[in-house]
């Protein structure tokens, strides 16, 4: 057992994980259904041109992580650059204690409706740890007009004092309603007295 098997979705009470349909099974879906129509549109279903690779197999390609603090530039680490994983484990981002920040990622989907894709993080410094889950949605695959999403989290404030402030160890993922987990990585941030 490694220290990230506790790094899993947490089920969403009443929620049923629906039939997995083909985007032209979805596409033929109830025409007449003004709110199923509304629902596929906000998909991108039936909307452009997929941009879809047909020799890349993956459902979801995280492109791109950020951290946005209020006041500073964003620190965005390209996802396509070779060895930017590594960089995120072995180069921590520095934050100013009590600062608020958000993380954000850019994404893009292709070939079928990604369902319930989900952001996991599990934070820990010593032998303390957090873990946080948060929804970000379901998602068509991406056309000519709208070629990648964008996903801000929910704003954080930093620790703060004697105690907050160190070293902070952490690995996330990104992972669907059908438990498939599209990108996991670790990372780490230093809680410092200023920038």
């Amino acid at each position: 057992m490694t220290e990230h098997d506790d790094l899993h979705a947490e089920p969403t009470e009443g929620f049923k994980v629906g039939e997995k349909k083909t985007i032209d099974e979805y596409q033929q879906l109830d025409q007449n259904d003004e709110s199923l129509r509304k629902w596929k549109e906000s998909l991108g279903l039936g909307g452009g041109k997929t941009l879809s690779d047909p020799n890349d197999p993956r459902k979801c390609i995280i492109l791109s992580l950020g951290l946005e603090v209020e006041g500073r530039p964003d620190i965005i680490i390209d996802l396509k650059t070779p060895g930017a994983l590594e960089k995120l484990k072995d180069q921590p981002f520095r934050i100013k204690e009590g600062a608020q920040f958000r993380m954000k990622a850019q994404f893009k989907v292709q070939h079928e409706i990604l369902a319930g894709l989900k952001y996991l993080q599990k934070v820990s410094k010593g032998p303390l740890s957090n873990k946080m889950q948060e929804m970000m949605g379901s998602y068509g695959p991406n056309t000519e007009e709208k070629p990648l999403y964008e996903k801000k989290f929910e704003s954080e404030t930093a620790p703060s004092g004697l105690l907050g402030r160190g070293h902070y160890k952490a690995v996330s993922k990104f992972v669907d309603d059908d438990n498939q987990t599209h990108l996991q990585f670790e990372w780490s941030f230093d809680i410092k007295k200023d920038w």
